[in-house]
């Protein structure tokens, strides 16, 4: 597979990737809040097992109270498991597309991961890695139906569209605020190389890459939905995995990832997970 350099001009940081948008990094996986102007803030994704203290201190620092609520990009280990103890400690709702629901009730597990995708430690080590199912009980909740049935919106984080991008999960989402263009896709796709542990862990290298390989779900979908988030021109976007990056280059980038799509992103030895 090939890679779409980023020159690190582009490379913005973490603590202030937009206005009202922050991110904090745990190993490997960035989770966001997003502040809103009532002061309110909502929580974008719960990491990886164990970190409901980090992600809670972060909170504490930045945010002075608890948030409205937490929405899930997707339910992999790494964005979803520190969900059920924040939810319960905030008393707050968590929101995901109801596609998700049945990895985050308990039902389902995820297919098993294909370790040869993409080469890299991570690959290789993925068929280690938890797949649920978990079980959020009764603090899991659907998103609301907007203006199509692809696309949702929340009271709670006004201003931003949310985007059912499936591809690397069924029910996978994005969000798009578009008064300045800042797009938060998850792992529809990444500004790191997510197959590797070096890269994605220590350098971060920046450079567009599709979703993480080795459990990407449907390589059609996740084509067409970093298709349509192309056509979206963001001026800045902050992926699960790598850096946030802002800057003219970003929307060219992005459409020669969408269009270089199974070049860069499908794996030689691709399987359909699609169950």
């Amino acid at each position: 597979m090939d890679r779409i350099h980023i020159p690190e001009d582009q490379v913005i940081q973490l603590d202030a990737v937009a206005p009202a948008v922050q991110g904090l990094r745990i190993v490997f996986v960035n989770v966001f809040g997003i502040t809103h102007p009532d002061g309110s803030w909502t929580l974008i994704d719960a990491a990886l097992p164990f970190t409901e203290t980090l992600i809670r201190n972060w909170a504490e620092k930045n945010f002075k109270r608890p948030p409205n609520a937490i929405v899930l990009t997707h339910g992999h280990f790494d964005h979803a498991s520190a969900a059920n103890a924040l939810a319960s400690h905030w008393n707050i709702p968590i929101y995901a597309h109801f596609l998700e629901h049945p990895y985050l009730t308990g039902e389902k597990e995820y297919p098993a991961p294909n370790p040869g995708a993409g080469g890299g430690m991570m690959s290789i080590l993925s068929p280690l890695l938890p797949r649920g199912p978990i079980n959020l009980g009764k603090r899991l909740r659907h998103l609301s139906e907007s203006q199509s049935a692809h696309d949702f919106s929340l009271p709670e984080l006004p201003g931003w569209e949310i985007l059912h991008t499936p591809g690397h999960t069924p029910g996978h989402i994005s969000f798009y605020r578009a008064d300045d263009r800042t797009l938060l896709p998850g792992d529809a796709f990444c500004s790191t190389k997510p197959e590797s542990f070096f890269k994605s862990t220590i350098v971060q290298t920046s450079e567009l890459h599709g979703p993480p390989a080795y459990f990407t779900w449907d390589w059609n979908l996740a084509r067409l939905s970093v298709q349509r988030l192309a056509t979206l021109e963001p001026r800045t976007v902050a992926p699960g995995h790598g850096h946030p990056l802002a800057g003219p280059i970003v929307a060219s980038a992005l459409r020669e990832l969408a269009a270089r799509f199974d070049e860069v992103a499908v794996p030689d030895n691709r399987q359909s997970s699609v169950a």
